[in-house]
């Protein structure tokens, strides 16, 4: 007996049901010590290649500049004659985008840290665990595509199911009496 591509889609949908709550509380996890870890080389790395000296200037002289244009919008705003607009540059906030920040120089580190934190956590226990789920998963999905007939799949998805501590058709528990 072949299946039906709803057949087919349920077995589907139910994998995902399976598979996807574990997949995602590990990916939060993974993301978790993600973080730790971006930070942490991003400092490492930072020192390694010589960037947190150069960084640190900039934050200085960031700094020096954001004091200094904070003193002359006070200084003009009080001088400025009062029949007279100030000048665009005073009025407008926004950043222009010809102009490299120290924001800029932080992202580009933050970006290569996180690449290799990425690839560190790929070795954790963690990544190890949300890269087998992921993969059994792909199996579970590929089981339900190259199988023939409903009975061998449900006997083959519960295989692949009792490897995240779940059974394929678990029975469902009855509701307890409530008297009211």
């Amino acid at each position: 007996m072949k299946m039906t591509k709803y057949q087919l889609e349920h077995f589907k949908r139910k994998v995902d049901r399976q598979f996807d709550p574990l997949i995602d509380e590990q990916e939060l996890l993974v993301k978790q010590y993600k973080t730790e870890a971006t930070d942490k080389a991003v400092e490492k790395l930072s020192k390694k290649i010589g960037a947190d000296k150069i960084i640190n200037k900039f934050r200085e002289a960031e700094k020096m500049l954001e004091e200094a244009r904070a003193t002359a919008l006070t200084f003009f705003e009080k001088q400025k004659p009062k029949d007279q607009d100030l000048n665009y540059r005073f009025t407008n906030k926004d950043r222009y985008s010809d102009r490299l920040e120290l924001s800029d120089c932080e992202d580009q580190l933050r970006d290569w840290a996180s690449e290799l934190a990425q690839r560190e956590i790929e070795r954790r226990p963690e990544g190890l665990k949300l890269k087998q789920l992921k993969e059994l998963k792909q199996k579970a999905r590929d089981i339900v595509f190259e199988s023939g007939t409903p009975d061998a799949l449900a006997i083959a998805l519960d295989n692949v199911s009792k490897k995240i501590g779940v059974r394929w058709n678990q029975d469902l528990q009855a509701l307890p009496n409530f008297k009211q």
